[in-house]
């Protein structure tokens, strides 16, 4: 039997892209010491992405930017990250297994698929956690990028979440090009403050 994990990361920061990831493996393999990403050292989740990736039967990730998680709102660009990452796999295996308790897919594509959300699958099963380092490893190096282009913002640092110190960046310098306007206004209110500041 096949089963394909499924998690994102990325659900909730101020900028940058949400990333979701598939892999698949036979029932019952097992790779030592994957767990939920969050609770691994960024060493720990870098070395047990190599690992999956070459011990898995296939994996898919992709990522959805922030200008898509504005017109479309991040629970829907999630599940379209989701959606084309499956969609991506050329290994259809037999059962999916989706972190958390929301699975509705673009065209409700899930009803064609045998699946289960768990509610903190991330820590309780080993194809989701597998999952969730992939997602999370992958965003991570995308926010590093970004600090190049944008140092002022310290993206190496915090990877895009609200923290006091990306707080203090925004009212300083304004928004750049990655940040989420539609998150920027539910969290600092007056969104208008930044609007004349952008960075280019």
């Amino acid at each position: 039997m096949l089963i394909c994990g499924i998690d994102e990361a990325g659900r909730g920061p101020l900028a940058g892209p949400v990333v979701a990831a598939a892999v698949i493996f036979e029932d019952g393999f097992k790779i030592k010491k994957v767990n939920d990403s969050k609770l691994l050292s960024e060493f720990e989740r870098e070395n047990l992405f190599v690992k999956i990736a070459d011990k898995c039967l296939e994996y898919r990730i992709i990522e959805i930017d922030n200008t898509v998680i504005d017109e479309i709102n991040i629970l829907k660009a999630t599940m379209q990250a989701m959606c084309d990452a499956l969609q991506g796999l050329r290994i259809k295996p037999d059962k999916y297994l989706i972190d958390g308790n929301y699975f509705k897919l673009p065209d409700d594509y899930q009803t064609e698929l045998n699946y289960e959300t768990i509610i903190d699958g991330d820590a309780k099963v080993f194809e989701i956690s597998a999952a969730s380092i992939l997602a999370k490893v992958t965003r991570d190096s995308i926010m590093r990028g970004y600090h190049l282009r944008y140092p002022e913002y310290d993206f190496y640092q915090h990877k895009g979440y609200s923290t006091p110190g990306h707080d203090r960046k925004i009212k300083k310098y304004g928004l750049c090009q990655v940040h989420r306007r539609s998150f920027c206004r539910k969290y600092f209110g007056t969104y208008n403050m930044f609007e004349d500041e952008v960075c280019l």
